[in-house]
Parts: C-alpha cells; structure tokens; sequence
C-alpha cells in the first residue's frame, strides 16, 4: 500500500491511538510530528529494542560512508541488498562467477543465489554465457568508465568497431591492460546463430586473450619483468619460451588465442596506438574455431589492421582534445 500525505491509511496501535503512519514517518521536517502514546520513547540514535521500549547503541558508523565507517556493517542492514552488492564486487573482481562459487562466498542456497545473479542479468550487471556462468555485463562495465578516459576511447572506438563488426560477421572486442589483465570495455556481438557473446566489463589474463598477448608484446623485456616478477604467467612455458612467443606475435602484427579463455572459440587481437606510439588498446575479432581456421586468419588479420589504422587516423585527428591519454 502506497503511503502518500493525507491519503495514507490511519491505523490502529497497540493502545489505541490513532496515527497516520505517513505523518510519523513522513513528515516535512517544518512541520510538528504528532505526539507518540504514552509509554512510548522517541528514537533518534539507536534502534528500537520492542522488548524494552528503549534504543538499543549505534552501531559505530552506521549510516556514514563504507570509507568514513571502515567498512562497518550498518545497523540496519538488508541482506539481499549486501547480497546483491557482493555479487556486484565479485563480478568487478574476477569478470566472472559460477553460481556454485556465489552461493559459497555468500553463504546462500545456490536457488538463492541464482535469483540474485538472474536480477543483475536484468538489469545488466550481469551477463549469463553458458549453463552456470556469469559475467559481467555492460551496465557493471559502464559505471566502471563513467566519466573516464575509457569511456571516451570507447565512443571514439565504436562507430570503427561496429564497421568492423559488419563485414567481419563476427563478434568483436575492445580491450584494455590492466596490469596483468585484459579488461572488455566494448563488445559487439554478430547477428549468426552461432556466435561469441559479449564479454563487456570482463577481466581476465592477458596472457590468455588474443589483444591481451598482442599488448604484452608491445612492452619492452624490463616492462615484463615488473609486471611478471615471478616468471612466466603461462604455467606450461618457462620465461624464455614465453619471451619467444611474444617476439612471434610481434613480427606476425597480431595474437592468437585458440581456446585459451573457452574451448571452442579463436580470436585474433592487434593493438591500437594513439597519437604518441604508444598502445592504448587492442581490437579482436573472437568466433566459434570451426569456421576461425588457421588458414582464415590472416585474412582476418588484414580487415582488422585495415580498421585500426582508421581508429589510430581519427585519435590523431582529435589529438587535441586528448581522447585517448
């Protein structure tokens, strides 16, 4: 029921005083609250203890910002709301969540936490790809970029992806670096029935990812020693053999990754270099392998620099506005 001024519905308390809910809980603060029964404490700093008639302390921070209060819970917490939250921190996390890894996490049946990952999907926070999978989705990747340079460089990127979207016939991606990883600010998806769905806002390896290994490979050795002070980030390479790699991509112009993010799905990816050289992000063109041969790659390859290179044309162009940095 709808509370709203003088039409909300009076009703009965427990010692038969009569008050208008809207006007207790609502009223401007100009106005004079009506008195509360006899018996009753007004609460202004705490919450109301029924069994005492008394307030019971604040929690410490209660009602101020997560980083003003510490992080503390609130006093009046509700849990599908922090629930819903969590799942929100864990997709910006890790890009993706299974609903057997949420329901642990947060500590719910997974019926509970499927309903919560079906509400993000609706409203685009999430993605759902695959029985169980979820990524996240491009509401979660557009408040990331909000008034930030990512933003920007994806509405320069757009109208050049979607060109390269329709005479590719494949789903296409624009990526970023973020330290070791790839984060998917853009996807475009194909209109085949079989097709790569979108990967907008996820984050994984850059090592795994076609743009993330053709970014790597754009970096000076020192450049890969800081951001792999352990070694190799390939488990199945050493740090030569993984240095020999990247020197392969470099002098083909373009990564590859044959199913090493899903089974079942190739893509290619070249960077993008604004005004000053320097690679600011990487374009790939991603399709179930069994129409992404080997053989069709390179044909690929030259549709996506060709695309690129009118991306990098029209960075230069608005240099001055400084889009890209």
């Amino acid at each position: 029921m709808k509370l709203d001024g003088n039409d909300a519905e009076r009703r009965q308390c427990h010692d038969g005083v009569r008050l208008s809910l809207a006007s207790v809980f609502a009223a401007p603060s100009h106005c004079p609250r009506p008195p509360l029964p006899a018996g009753w404490a007004t609460v202004s700093a705490g919450t109301f203890n029924p069994a005492t008639h008394a307030p019971e302390p604040l929690v410490e921070g209660a009602g101020t910002s997560g980083t003003d209060a510490g992080n503390i819970r609130p006093a009046y917490a509700i849990s599908s709301v922090d629930n819903a939250l969590h799942l929100v921190q864990m997709l910006a996390r890790d890009g993706a969540v299974r609903v057997s890894g949420a329901a642990a996490e947060l500590g719910v049946a997974k019926s509970t936490a499927h309903r919560l990952l079906g509400m993000l999907c609706y409203r685009g926070f999430a993605t759902k790809d695959g029985d169980r999978l979820y990524r996240s989705g491009p509401a979660l990747s557009a408040v990331r970029q909000s008034g930030s340079r990512h933003g920007e460089l994806s509405l320069v990127a757009r109208p050049f992806l979607e060109r390269l979207q329709r005479e590719s016939n494949e789903t296409v991606h624009l990526v970023v670096l973020r330290e070791t990883s790839v984060e998917f600010l853009t996807s475009l998806e194909c209109t085949q029935p079989l097709r790569v769905g979108s990967r907008a806002g996820a984050v994984m390896p850059a090592y795994r990812t076609s743009g993330g290994r053709a970014f790597l490979a754009a970096l000076s050795e020192a450049d890969l020693v800081r951001l792999f002070p352990d070694g190799s980030p390939d488990p199945e390479l050493d740090w030569t053999t993984f240095l020999r790699s990247l020197e392969i991509v470099r002098r083909r112009g373009y990564g590859i990754s044959a199913g090493e993010t899903e089974r079942g799905i190739t893509a290619i990816g070249a960077t993008v270099r604004g005004p000053d050289g320097d690679p600011i992000a990487a374009v790939a063109i991603s399709a179930p392998s069994l129409r992404f041969q080997r053989s069709q790659l390179p044909r690929a390859a030259a549709l996506l620099h060709r695309h690129i290179e009118m991306l990098e044309t029209e960075f230069v162009r608005l240099s001055p506005r400084r889009v890209a940095g």
